[in-house]
């Protein structure tokens, strides 16, 4: 036992080795993307130029598919997953059994908070630097367009084969893939670290919203990512924020789809609608509610005495 227990890594080694991981998994399949490009005579700048790429799955959009699929099985998923291979003694992936009514208000929660997180993100997005830093923000924002440009490309779809390959690559794998890395690997190695859950949730949100370097959606996507953190640290099962990742992007991607149909641009689908101060209270205080729901009905269960803790 105790030849078993100096064999464990410390949280500082099992980081270096989820970054290390990290780069090697997504370099390496990376460059594979690239050879599919390279097969296919396809690469990102023929998608962002081609025209009618929008209703058929043509060369360029299937290398984009491939390349999206390969990042996030790459940089995410691969990594996590080894890692829990090479560390069996710490539970990464915690799936402790629990009623279907969590599942049910996770969804619950971010329909409720969906009006105050629309007026953070008009918040973020209208963002203004002081003068001194007009070159960062100027900067920021250039890369943010750039980011955009390849967003609108392939959200803005109106066939319903390509609305079921953006479920799939945008939906479905981001949200299992990036689950299992931030709030399975990551967040149970800076728990060990820090010893703080909620240090641990914020800090894992930061660098879950950054590593997106999506600037002016920073904060709603930190909100998101700490959502997400609280949802397993309070069901010690990790799909339940698996679940919340999901229909959160499925139902951008499903909006996106719907606008294009509607002869609605992409612009349409990133403008905020304003509602009455007594939208966003009862947004407010319907979202307070089902957080209180959700951890009480944690505590009745005695899931907080295990797993994360």
């Amino acid at each position: 036992m105790n030849d078993f227990l100096e064999k464990q890594r410390s949280p500082w080694q099992s980081l270096l080795l989820l970054i290390c991981y990290t780069f090697a998994f997504s370099i390496g399949l990376q460059l594979l993307a690239l050879m599919i490009g390279e097969l296919t005579n396809s690469n990102t700048q023929q998608f962002l130029s081609s025209a009618d790429d929008n209703t058929i799955l043509g060369g360029s959009r299937f290398f984009m598919y491939a390349l999206l699929a390969i990042g996030t099985f790459g940089t995410f998923y691969l990594p996590s997953v080894v890692l829990q291979k090479r560390e069996p003694y710490n539970d990464y992936f915690l799936t402790k059994t629990v009623p279907y009514n969590f599942y049910i208000l996770a969804i619950a929660f971010l329909i409720a908070f969906a009006p105050l997180m629309a007026l953070i993100g008009e918040w973020n997005a209208n963002m203004t630097f002081p003068e001194s830093l007009k070159g960062i923000e100027n900067w920021m924002r250039i890369q943010e367009d750039a980011s955009n440009d390849l967003i609108k490309k392939i959200v803005m779809v109106d066939h319903m084969t390509l609305l079921f390959m953006n479920l799939i690559v945008l939906a479905v794998f981001p949200a299992v893939a990036e689950e299992y890395y931030f709030r399975g690997s990551l967040m149970n190695i800076f728990q060990r670290i820090f010893n703080n859950m909620h240090v641990t949730i914020w800090v894992t949100a930061i660098i879950f919203s950054a590593i997106h370097v999506q600037f002016f959606g920073f904060v709603p996507r930190v909100l998101l990512g700490a959502f997400f953190g609280y949802m397993l640290y309070w069901t010690n099962n990790i799909w339940v924020p698996i679940l919340g990742h999901f229909v959160n992007n499925a139902s951008v991607t499903i909006l996106a789809y719907y606008y294009t149909t509607q002869g609605k641009t992409f612009e349409d689908l990133q403008s905020y609608d304003s509602y009455s101060i007594f939208v966003y209270l009862g947004s407010f205080i319907l979202t307070a509610l089902i957080a209180v729901i959700f951890y009480k009905k944690s505590k009745s269960i005695n899931n907080n005495g295990e797993g994360l803790d």
